[in-house]
């Protein structure tokens, strides 16, 4: 009886993918990008995603961050399959637990870092006292506390990166997706950036999906699953955070 308790209780991974297809075009044109990936991110995980161009890396990615819709197969995400919600339904579901992390920050550039970190909360009504409160505590999560009226023109890229980082976690998400975070900073700048995404993972819980072409990056992470032609060449556990 406590045996199959146990079962049933027992937490299932955050996400999952099962028979993942991504097919564009049709016909002679027909591309196949993703041929029936299976994938189960756990909460908690950090995750870096690594593969030539064109081997489907991203494209999965904006599946998992409901920016595209598989063709076929079976998004679950929270043990809600995400393949059958609508247009809208997948909007709320990235306003309210995914976070975007760009390759090239996508800052707002006369606006302050604070009012660009705001900028999600905005869109969610919340009051302006209280988006002041969040936003200066995400920047403070990052360590930019005393930058809130720095302009990006005013940041270096490390701390550009570092606003949009508290962009995407003010809202407190469940899923952190990266893109190349990394991709425009110099070797200083972008060891710093990681030890920021790896203090999100291991103090606020929040699960990583990060794409790099870089494996020094990559050993942050606690996972590295490789992508080849459209299929998961390799799925490997290292040391990182």
């Amino acid at each position: 009886m406590n045996k199959g308790l146990s079962a049933q209780t027992k937490r299932l991974p955050l996400i999952v993918l099962r028979g993942i297809t991504k097919v564009y075009g049709s016909g002679l044109a027909a591309m196949a990008a993703l041929r029936g990936i299976d994938l189960s991110i756990e909460q908690g995980e950090f995750v870096a995603v690594m593969g030539p161009s064109g081997s489907g890396k991203s494209t999965c990615m904006n599946i998992l961050g409901c920016l595209d819709t598989p063709t076929a197969g079976a998004y679950v995400f929270e043990n809600v399959n995400v393949e059958n919600l609508s247009r809208n339904q997948r909007a709320l579901l990235r306003r309210h637990y995914l976070g975007f992390v760009f390759q090239g920050f996508n800052l707002l550039n006369r606006t302050s870092a604070l009012e660009n970190v705001e900028l999600p909360l905005i869109y969610r009504g919340i009051p302006a006292g209280e988006r002041r409160v969040y936003s200066l505590r995400a920047l403070e999560t990052v360590g930019l506390k005393g930058w809130e009226k720095h302009t990006p023109s005013e940041l270096s890229g490390g701390q550009q990166q570092r606003v949009a980082i508290a962009r995407a976690i003010v809202t407190n998400p469940k899923v952190l997706l990266a893109d190349e975070p990394t991709g425009n900073l110099d070797s200083a700048c972008s060891r710093e950036i990681m030890e920021v995404l790896v203090t999100l993972n291991r103090e606020l819980g929040i699960t990583l999906c990060m794409v790099t072409h870089d494996a020094q990056m990559a050993v942050f992470a606690k996972r590295t699953i490789h992508f080849l032609d459209g299929v998961i060449d390799a799925d490997e556990q290292n040391g990182g955070a």
